[in-house]
């Protein structure tokens, strides 16, 4: 009887781990951790105080870094939105499923979304901000989506609550980091020091949507990262007061443009330019909202088994606003760029049940690594259908191993420029030139060595290009739908 009772139980919560008997009580939900994914918009390497800034206020994530895991090379896997959203949600690199560029293409059904995994685990799922990944009405597409996607709603119709999201609060792209659906006006490069118009109490032009042509607009006047926390955090109490494990993906609109800080946050920078101000002020009220939701874990006595994970989706962005005063700390290049300062982002991870003392880990990691951890971390097998360009982390977490061992793949500008990166070597392939840097040594990518180590090149290009071809080869048959 006993045996039969294990059995059912195990087929209802469907969490493949194990337990015995003496572990499972039929009144409490099994010891899985909880999963928050935070993600800020154009936040630049540098735009942390724990990674040297030096004005800029983000105690909330300090702190993290302080009791936690600080990755040192941590990559979206691409230089720019959309793309890097994908891989978070499949762990797959976002050109074998057609998103390759901000606001084109969405995850398909036939990718395997890391919110479906988990919601047949017996977890409840919720995506708030920023989602990216498709349009959220078949009617019409958001009017920043550019060229034939634009005019193709309901190919690209792919909103949270048709990806086994449960409860969401997103938008299709940009709002502005403050009073987010109320238009501020246009930033123009020649008025730095007014910055933008005063509001008018125009319409913005994006929503936040809840569910199939359901919106909401209530309680969204000031900080955006506030006004989207006002929504994950009845979301996670709920979760906790039924006893069921939760994957949030929390992803802040700031600092992308439009820049606009609140008064209150603006004033903590007040010896800088009003330009500067806005940009410093939205990132230390988003980093406050960090404070709130780690706050709230603790008093709700679940942030123990909680993995929160937090980077930013591409570097810093330099073009359009003055506003743009976002800092790689000296790597090269910024948004848009497969340089370093285009694609290495803040990383950070607490998990206190099992990161007890804080460390850095310096092997390249990258978000496509997002799903292969949760689900290594779960015991649940990858689907043996499909390519996984992201890894397990939990060797590096766990401190099994230093060194990453699998290159990542990069790609930009629809395949023109790819990258190979090794835990030493970065192999930059573009249709005018070829670099390789020790990139370990040499993270500014100052000094090209590919004459110095032709046979370090010969071998990453091979490669290189095999990943290439097979990735592309899956973008084709995607974009033939």
């Amino acid at each position: 009887m006993n045996n039969t009772w294990l059995i059912v139980n195990l087929l209802v919560t469907s969490i493949t781990l194990s337990y015995s008997p003496s572990d499972l009580v039929a009144d409490e939900a099994p010891t899985v951790p909880n999963i928050i994914f935070c993600m800020t918009d154009d936040q630049g390497w540098g735009d942390t105080g724990y990674n040297g800034h030096p004005h800029l206020k983000t105690p909330h994530l300090d702190q993290m870094s302080r009791e936690g895991i600080t990755f040192t090379r941590f990559y979206s896997a691409a230089a720019m939105c959309s793309p890097t959203r994908g891989s978070c949600y499949t762990g797959r690199n976002p050109y074998r499923f057609g998103v390759t560029h901000a606001m084109r293409g969405r995850l398909e059904e036939k990718e395997i979304a890391i919110t479906s995994v988990l919601k047949k685990k017996g977890y409840t799922t919720g995506h708030f901000g920023k989602w990216h990944l498709g349009t959220l009405s078949k009617k019409k597409g958001d009017q920043r989506r550019w060229g034939p996607f634009s005019q193709k709603p309901v190919r690209y119709y792919c909103p949270p609550w048709e990806r086994d999201v449960d409860v969401c609060f997103v938008t299709e792209s940009k709002v502005p980091t403050w009073d987010p659906l109320i238009d501020p006006g246009a930033i123009k490069k020649k008025n730095k020091k007014k910055g933008e118009d005063p509001a008018k109490g125009k319409p913005y032009g994006n929503e936040y949507f809840v569910g199939p042509g359901k919106t909401e607009s209530e309680n969204t006047r000031g900080d955006d990262s506030r006004v989207i926390m006002d929504r994950a955090l009845p979301f996670i109490q709920k979760a906790v007061k039924d006893k069921k494990p939760f994957l949030a993906f929390i992803w802040f609109h700031t600092p992308h443009s439009p820049v606009i800080g609140g008064e209150k946050y603006r004033k903590m920078y007040s010896e800088h330019p009003e330009h500067v101000q806005h940009y410093y002020a939205c990132l230390t009220a988003m980093d406050e909202q960090v404070g709130r939701l780690r706050g709230e874990l603790k008093r709700l006595g679940v942030s123990q088994n909680t993995m929160l994970w937090f980077c930013s989706d591409n570097g810093p962005a330099r073009q359009g606003s003055p506003r743009h005063v976002g800092s790689t700390k000296g790597l090269s290049g910024f948004k848009l760029s497969i340089l370093e300062g285009g694609i290495r982002v803040p990383g950070l991870l607490v998990w206190p049940e099992k990161i007890k003392t804080p460390k850095t880990i310096t092997a390249p990691c990258v978000t496509s690594d997002y799903f292969p951890t949760v689900m290594d971390v779960l015991n649940i097998p990858l689907a043996t259908d499909r390519t996984y360009d992201g890894i397990s982390l939990l060797p590096l977490i766990t401190g099994k191993q230093v060194n990453r061992g699998s290159p990542i793949g990069f790609l930009n500008k629809h395949g023109n420029e790819s990258v190979w990166m090794e835990d030493r070597y970065k192999l930059i392939i573009t249709k005018k030139k070829k670099m390789l840097f020790d990139i370990q040594k040499d993270r500014n990518e100052k000094n090209n060595l590919l004459t110095q180590s032709p046979e370090v090149t010969q071998r990453m290009q091979a490669e290189l290009l095999k990943w290439k071809k097979e990735v592309m080869g899956e973008l084709k048959e995607t974009e033939k739908q």
